[in-house]
């Protein structure tokens, strides 16, 4: 496991938080992912995720538009899964469906202000939330500003690169992964059940 000098740790950390990347955190290769500013194994990765969710008490998903609209084969079917992994987990979900700014009013409880995140996140009291289906460049923009000015612990599910101003990123992530953090979910209950 690679350390970074930067450690990606929830905030609030201050009205203008660096970019992670300014900060040598790297995106992964195939087969790593990004936890808290070091490269590590994508298992490693997805246990931590299903650990989080687990335990937040609030979680809540931010579909994005890539996953909210059924704009080529197979999102709806991704969909399909993120919305079972939501059922497992408890987990609210709450749509970024476009990234026009959401003023001079916005409903948090159900829309997601793309350049004010932290108002949802205050609003409903997140303390985990998972970014899936948002265009790269709007999603990193807003998981710099959570980070700046909430706790909440943020993780995304890239179908590209990954992000690096998450606390937790995997790349190439797809039904696959999807059906994997369900499959984790279920066993950390299992177990939690059992003891």
């Amino acid at each position: 496991m690679k350390t970074a000098t930067y450690k990606v740790v929830v905030g609030p950390e201050g009205y203008l938080p660096p970019a992670a990347a300014t900060r040598g955190v790297t995106l992964p290769d195939t087969g790593q992912a990004i936890m808290e500013g070091a490269l590590v194994d994508v298992d490693a990765a997805m246990s931590a995720i299903a650990q989080k969710l687990v335990s937040a008490k609030n979680p809540v998903f931010f579909p994005g538009p890539l996953i909210l609209w059924d704009w080529k084969p197979g999102v709806a079917e991704k969909a399909i899964a993120l919305k079972s992994l939501a059922e497992v987990v408890g987990a609210k979900i709450i749509p970024m469906p476009d990234y026009r700014p959401k003023y001079p009013m916005i409903n948090p409880a159900i829309e997601v202000n793309p350049n004010h995140p932290n108002l949802t996140i205050w609003h409903n009291k997140i303390d985990v939330c998972l970014f899936i289906g948002v265009h790269c460049h709007y999603a990193n923009v807003a998981l710099k500003i959570i980070r700046g000015g909430t706790d909440c612990y943020t993780v995304a599910l890239c179908a590209e690169a990954g992000h690096e101003d998450a606390m937790i990123s995997l790349r190439d992530s797809g039904i696959c992964e999807l059906q994997r953090l369900r499959e984790l979910v279920n066993e950390l209950k299992a177990g939690r059940a059992n003891d």
